[in-house]
């Protein structure tokens, strides 16, 4: 595999020696002059979307795997509807990428829906 196809991608599956581990030792995780952070989460009932409300409210970024409420019962579309109100209320925004997250923004913040370099 060729460097370019490694950085720009192509039509081979990766593994898992495709991938470098991080130390995380070597990654401040404290910074003083941060505004915002970038939370992720992942949702499998209605006692998570608290949490997720929270951190949009006090001005966060949140990315929320949602693989778990692919059922078809209506805390679904309870979840959804409760994320869709908070990014309403504080002026962000949210989306739904693919089946298995959702990314929901605060004031001021709005999300493209188009990918870089191409449209959806």
């Amino acid at each position: 595999m060729g460097l370019m196809s490694r950085i720009i991608g192509g039509n081979q599956s990766r593994t898992a020696e495709d991938y470098v581990e991080l130390d995380l030792d070597d990654v401040s995780t404290e910074s003083a002059d941060a505004s915002m952070q970038v939370h992720i989460a992942e949702v499998s009932g209605q006692a998570d979307a608290i949490d997720i409300k929270e951190a949009v409210y006090d001005g966060d970024i949140v990315i929320a795997d949602v693989t778990r409420l692919r059922t078809n019962d209506s805390t679904v579309e309870h979840v959804v509807d409760e994320l869709r109100q908070v990014a309403q209320e504080v002026n962000g925004d949210i989306v739904r990428k693919g089946d298995d997250q959702m990314i929901i923004t605060p004031t001021g913040v709005r999300i493209g829906r188009e990918k870089l370099g191409q449209s959806f």
